[in-house]
């Protein structure tokens, strides 16, 4: 009985030490966390959206970086001072600029950049029906325009 409470004691153990060290991963380091666990988890949502300007598509959360420590410890000390979230996110913007965020927002100027996509597309293919039925039009007008002795010349030309 001790046998199989000790194991199930192990395994408890085993367990615990897992679900803790993925919940801290990361590259946050232990003296860059906050005291305060809401803030602490404040401050991991907000870095999770930020981007890591060395390594340029990870966040700051993820990277060794130094300059996404800087960022890590910049974003905490906001907080600390009573920033709200969106207050520390437009801190770090007007600081970096919107290339700073991994998820850029949809206003503005990036409404021109996610729209042209769809209108280059669909001007595309009003263009390419545009030219194709042009380009019939003119096929057909240059075979009407023979006259009955052109056309018997070149269908002799053509079974030569």
């Amino acid at each position: 009985m001790t046998y199989v409470f000790n194991t199930l004691k192990s395994i408890c153990s085993a367990g615990f030490l897992v679900v803790f060290l993925a919940t801290t991963g990361g590259a946050v380091q232990p003296d860059e966390i906050l005291d305060d666990p809401v803030l602490e988890e404040r401050a991991r949502e907000i870095s999770k959206d930020l981007r890591c300007l060395v390594c340029r598509n990870e966040s700051i959360d993820d990277s060794n970086a130094e300059l996404a420590r800087d960022l890590r410890i910049l974003v905490r000390e906001r907080l600390v001072a009573g920033d709200t979230d969106d207050g520390v996110v437009d801190f770090v913007v007007d600081r970096y600029g919107e290339y700073v965020l991994l998820r850029p927002r949809t206003s503005g100027t990036n409404m021109v950049l996610y729209g042209a996509g769809p209108v280059m597309l669909i001007l595309a293919l009003l263009l390419g029906f545009g030219y194709t039925r042009r380009r019939s039009k003119a096929r057909s007008a240059t075979e009407r325009s023979l006259s009955d002795e052109e056309q018997a010349r070149l269908n002799e030309i053509l079974k030569e």
